[in-house]
C-alpha cells in the first residue's frame, strides 16, 4: 500500500509536536485537527475514556463552524455508554478501526446519535472512521472519529483504505502523548494533595499558621503574576511560566512545614510568661497574706508591713506591665532589675520575688521569645529540610524544596539556617522571604502579637531592605500588588 509523502511528513511532525505539548486542552485539539487534515474530513470529535464511558473533549464541523471543546470548555453532551452497540464503544472494546462507508446504509451500529445530530442541525452524517487511542500499555484512552471524508472536489467519499493505519498510527502516538500528561497530571495531584496533608497537620497543631501559609502562597502567586506583567512591558528579564510559579506557589506551601515538630509553648507564645505569670501571682499573693500574718505576730511593724506590701504590688504591677509590652524599654528593664533582687524573708530563709527563669522571659527586649525558645523556633527551617528531603521531588518540583527551606536567609548573609547572601539567594527564596515577612506583620489571628496597618508594614519592611535584609524591589513590588 503506497503512502503519499506529505501524509507520512505529517504524521511525524505531528508526533514531534505532541510529544513537546504539556498543555492536556491544546494537545487534544492538536489530535483532532491532525486527523482531520490528513483525512481531510468535514468533521471529527476526539473522545475520552474515563469511568468506563466516552467523554466529548473536542467536536468539530467546518462547514457549519462548530468547533467546541479546545480550551477545555465542557461539551453539553452526555458520555456514551460502553456498549457494542455504538461505533466508538466498539472501538474501544475491541481495539480495532471501523471503517463506514455510509452510516444511513449501515446497519451494524446504533446510529441513532448522529441521526438525531443531523435531524436538528440539517447536516448530513455519511462516512465515518473510528480509531482506537491505544497507549504504551495497549489500554484504550479514547477514540478518534473523523466524519465526512472529502475528495479533491469536496464531495463526500469512503476514507480511504491506507488512511486506516495512517490514522492509527497518528492515534497511537497521540494515546502515548495523552497518557504521558495523565501521569504527570497524576504526579501534579500527588504532590499538591501532599502538601495539602501537610498544611492540613499544622492546621491541626495550630490554625493560623495554616492561614500562614496560604497567605504566603497568596503573596508569591501574585509577585510572580506581576513581574510576568512588567516582563511584558519589558521591564524585567524575569519570567514565571506556568511551572515555575507552581513551584514558587509549591515552595511557599511547605516552607514552614518543619513546624509540625516546634512545640506548642513556643510556636503560640503569645507572652513573655504565658503560664509563668499565674505562678507569680500565686508567689506575690502568697507573700502579702505571710506579711499579714507576720504583722499580726508582731514580727514586724506596721511601717514594715505596708512596705513590703508596697514592693510586692510594685513587682506585681511590674509583671503585668513587661509581659504584654512590644518593646522592653530602659525604664522596665531599670525595674525589672531593681525588682529582681527583692526577697521574702520567712526567718532564716529568703525567697525571691522571681526566678532566675522568670527572670529571664521577662528580660526579653522584643517579642515574646526568649534566646533559647528563639534557636527552637528557627529550628523549624532545618526539619522542614529533613522532612522535604525524604519527598522524592520529580524534575517538575525539584525547586521547591531548596526555595521552601532558604525563605529565613537574608541578602546580608545573617539568615538562617545556612547563611546564604546576596546572588546565591534565588529570587523565588527572596520572594518568599518578603511574603513570609509581609504576613507576619500583616496577619490578624497571631496569639502573640497585634496586626499592624498596611502602611506601618511596609514601612518595617522597606527599613529592613534598606539595611541589606530583604530585597526593596519585591517589597515594593508586594505593595502594588496588594
Amino acid at each position: 500500500m503506497e503512502y503519499k509523502s506529505n501524509e507520512l511528513e505529517k504524521v511525524l511532525d505531528t508526533g514531534i509536536a505532541l510529544s513537546k505539548e504539556k498543555n492536556r486542552n491544546k494537545l487534544l485539539d492538536m489530535i483532532l485537527d491532525a486527523g482531520m487534515e490528513l483525512t481531510n474530513c468535514d468533521a471529527g470529535t476526539l473522545y475520552i475514556c474515563k469511568e468506563n464511558k466516552l467523554y466529548f473533549q473536542v467536536m468539530k464541523t467546518i462547514s457549519m463552524g462548530v468547533d467546541q471543546g479546545k480550551n477545555g470548555e465542557k461539551i453539553d453532551l452526555p458520555p456514551v455508554e460502553m456498549s457494542e452497540a455504538n461505533i466508538c464503544s466498539y472501538t474501544v472494546i475491541h481495539k480495532k478501526v471501523l471503517n463506514i462507508e455510509n452510516v444511513y446504509e449501515s446497519d451494524e451500529f446504533d446510529f441513532s446519535g448522529p441521526y438525531r445530530y443531523d435531524k436538528m442541525t440539517g447536516y448530513h452524517t455519511r462516512s465515518m472512521i473510528t480509531i482506537p487511542l491505544l497507549n504504551q500499555e495497549d489500554n484504550a484512552v479514547g477514540v478518534l472519529q473523523l466524519i465526512n471524508a472529502k475528495d479533491a472536489d469536496g464531495n463526500i467519499v469512503k476514507f480511504p483504505k491506507r488512511m486506516e493505519h495512517i490514522i492509527l498510527s497518528l492515534a497511537s502516538q497521540a494515546a502515548i502523548a495523552v497518557s504521558n500528561i495523565s501521569y504527570m497530571e497524576e504526579i501534579k495531584t500527588q504532590m499538591w494533595s501532599f502538601t495539602e496533608a501537610m498544611a492540613e497537620a499544622i492546621d491541626t497543631r495550630t490554625p493560623y499558621n495554616a492561614n500562614h501559609v496560604r497567605n504566603v502562597a497568596k503573596y508569591a502567586g501574585l509577585m510572580a503574576d506581576y513581574i510576568n506583567e512588567r516582563h511584558k512591558e519589558g521591564l524585567t528579564e524575569d519570567y514565571f511560566d506556568e511551572n515555575r510559579k507552581e513551584q514558587l506557589v509549591l515552595g511557599a506551601l511547605l516552607h514552614d512545614i518543619g513546624k509540625v515538630s516546634t512545640p506548642l509553648s513556643v510556636m503560640n507564645k503569645a507572652t513573655r510568661l504565658e503560664t509563668k505569670l499565674h505562678d507569680i501571682e500565686m508567689r506575690l499573693h502568697l507573700f502579702m497574706a505571710k506579711y499579714k500574718v507576720q504583722v499580726l505576730e508582731g514580727t514586724i511593724s506596721q511601717e514594715q508591713y505596708e512596705r513590703n506590701v508596697a514592693k510586692t504590688e510594685e513587682a506585681l504591677a511590674l509583671a503585668y506591665a513587661i509581659n504584654e509590652c512590644g518593646f522592653l524599654d530602659d525604664e522596665k528593664k531599670q525595674a525589672l532589675k531593681k525588682v529582681s533582687e527583692y526577697t521574702f524573708e520567712d526567718g532564716t530563709e529568703q525567697i525571691p520575688y522571681f526566678t532566675e527563669e522568670e527572670i529571664v522571659h521577662m528580660s526579653v527586649v522584643k517579642g515574646t521569645l526568649t534566646d533559647e525558645e528563639r534557636i527552637i523556633m528557627e529550628s523549624h527551617v532545618e526539619m522542614t529540610e529533613r522532612i522535604l528531603s525524604k519527598v522524592h521531588f520529580n524534575s517538575q518540583y525539584k525547586n521547591a524544596m531548596k526555595w521552601a527551606i532558604e525563605h529565613h536567609e537574608c541578602l546580608d548573609g545573617t539568615g538562617y539556617p545556612k547563611k546564604i547572601s546576596g546572588d546565591d539567594l534565588a529570587l523565588e527564596s527572596r520572594i518568599l522571604a518578603v511574603a513570609d515577612i509581609c504576613d507576619a506583620l500583616l496577619a490578624t489571628d497571631r496569639p502573640y502579637k497585634k496586626p499592624l496597618p498596611k502602611e506601618k508594614a511596609f514601612a518595617i519592611m522597606k527599613d529592613m531592605a534598606d539595611k541589606g535584609k530583604i530585597d526593596g524591589g519585591l517589597v515594593e513590588l508586594l505593595q502594588n500588588c496588594i
